[in-house]
């Protein structure tokens, strides 16, 4: 889920991924040249689920990030805050990482997009609809800046630098995706006394390296799911 090199395509979605030799309606398997298209932060429809219909946005994906695949959602925004990140008439068009900047630079609103932002930066080479993309035609084709510094003070840039750091924990993504799962299987959300189920399906999957079956096994030996 983190790391695949292969995706499943028909002709009309590998266009939009740029991928040429892919022809008809059905889906097929396709393995990936670029990495910035392994796993689940490379998909097309993340990305867009993660955007403004007119732009991207660093805060919705660095939000998701945080809460699907690092099992640590942050806190909803203040009520009555300001979100709006549109280009102001008459000045020169700004990428949104520049005009979130501006945003950023009071104390109050660092505090908490200090932890959100830096995961969705690093995914700016995604355009709102998921297409890969160096230079930000909206702001005059200026380059996308896609570095940060994720809250952990590690330097990545961009969605490849960004996969393999988390690769590097692999725990926390399979801890969201245990809830996930968990949740699911018994109907219900979450509650604090279920979360040492959680931590003995992530500890009993580690020896198998984590794969699906061994989570489901997980889930279903559970207090919760029997």
């Amino acid at each position: 889920l983190i790391g695949a090199n292969y995706t499943f395509l028909n002709e009309r979605l590998a266009k939009h991924y740029g991928i040429s030799g892919v022809l008809g309606p059905q889906f097929r398997r396709v393995t990936l040249d670029n990495p910035a298209r392994f796993g689940l932060l490379g998909k097309a429809a993340v990305l867009m689920k993660t955007s403004y219909p007119d732009r991207t946005s660093p805060v919705l994906r660095g939000a998701w990030v945080l809460d699907k695949l690092m099992a640590t959602p942050p806190p909803p925004p203040p009520p009555n805050v300001a979100t709006n990140l549109s280009q102001v008439p008459g000045e020169q068009p700004k990428t949104v990482r520049a005009r979130l900047e501006l945003h950023r630079s009071a104390a109050a609103c660092k505090m908490c997009h200090g932890v959100i932002d830096p995961t969705g930066l690093a995914l700016e080479n995604f355009d709102s609809i998921g297409r890969y993309r160096t230079t930000d035609p909206q702001a005059n084709n200026t380059v996308i800046d896609a570095s940060t510094v994720m809250a952990s003070g590690v330097k990545i840039n961009g969605p490849n630098e960004l996969r393999l750091e988390l690769a590097n924990h692999p725990e926390d993504f399979v801890i969201s995706l245990s809830e996930k799962l968990l949740m699911y299987s018994v109907n219900r959300p979450l509650q604090y006394f279920d979360m040492p189920q959680v931590r003995k399906i992530v500890r009993d999957a580690k020896k198998d390296n984590y794969t699906f079956a061994a989570l489901i096994m997980g889930v279903v030996n559970t207090d919760a799911f029997r």
